[in-house]
């Protein structure tokens, strides 16, 4: 069977942080997490939109909590896509972040047969979106789940990450720190830079002040690739517009022929764990 845009959906969840998927691409939908303050819970960019969860957060008394997807929420996306669409792929943020994927497998099990699939991405924010929106260029062109599986063990294994964060306190106290905990006990200034790999986020340096943070993402980005129209960007900040700015400026001087597939808000589920100031980088080479 060749799979195409018009026989494939494509389900992500909201950590993908690409709230206008199904805008731009009519396969695509978007299953949203959901974040708490307190007894309240709002759905991930439907209930919550990044701007209000910022300015909420600045007030908060605690910090916000984050919960995965039911299986009802995803079953109900599969049971409105069934009818329209021979196969649907699920990808999801990373089953070690969240119990996100677990739930989209019971409902892939509760609608039965092998019509879902759902794919662990291991990864989170613009980076599952680059790897959708990879998806989703083959699907264009007509492909096969042998090519697919290919492109996303390519992707799993040779896309980049980076972010750094104002702050190690969201990503501790949402457990969600990992070997990075050896930068906590900030210290005035230093801005460490993170990466996640197999679901855990690990440090990579500590550097003082953002531009020294920007040197260090430029020299990342520049040392592992060249300028190329198949060199593919995602761009994403928390509350932080400025610095989104300078990272498309770094990448139209530095590869000016890479291509920005997408430059997005961190979500309200995100940003719980990343905290304002946040900003990420993510890039790769496509076949």
């Amino acid at each position: 069977m060749t799979l195409t845009a018009e026989n494939t959906a494509i389900v992500l969840d909201s950590t993908a942080d690409f709230p206008d998927a199904q805008e731009r691409y009519p396969n695509f939908r978007v299953v949203p997490l959901y974040v708490l303050f307190g007894s309240e819970s709002f759905k991930d960019y439907v209930e919550m939109t990044p701007d209000r969860f910022y300015e909420r957060l600045q007030a908060a008394p605690e910090l916000p909590t984050t919960s995965q997807p039911t299986p009802g929420d995803f079953l109900a996306v599969f049971e409105e896509l069934a009818p329209r669409y021979e196969r649907i792929l699920v990808l999801t943020i990373s089953s070690t972040l969240s119990g996100t994927f677990g739930s989209a497998q019971t409902a892939a099990g509760l609608l039965g047969g092998e019509q879902v699939r759902v794919i662990d991405s291991r990864t989170v924010s613009a980076s599952l979106a680059l790897l959708a929106l990879g998806v989703q260029h083959r699907l264009e062109r007509g492909t096969s789940e042998e090519e697919l599986d290919a492109f996303i063990e390519h992707y799993q294994r040779e896309h980049h990450l980076l972010f750094t964060v104002n702050t190690l306190e969201y990503l501790a106290k949402g457990g969600r720190i990992g070997r990075a905990a050896a930068f906590a006990g900030n210290l005035l200034n230093v801005k460490p830079i993170l990466a996640i790999r197999d679901g855990e986020v690990i440090p990579l340096k500590k550097v003082r002040g953002n531009h020294k943070a920007f040197a260090e993402f430029r020299e990342q980005f520049v040392s592992t690739t060249t300028d190329s129209p198949n060199l593919k960007v995602g761009i994403a900040h928390a509350a932080a517009p400025e610095r989104e700015r300078a990272l498309r400026e770094l990448v139209e001087h530095e590869r000016p022929r890479a291509q920005i597939e997408i430059a997005t808000t961190l979500g309200a589920v995100v940003g719980t764990h990343a905290g304002p100031g946040t900003v990420g980088f993510f890039w790769f080479l496509d076949a």
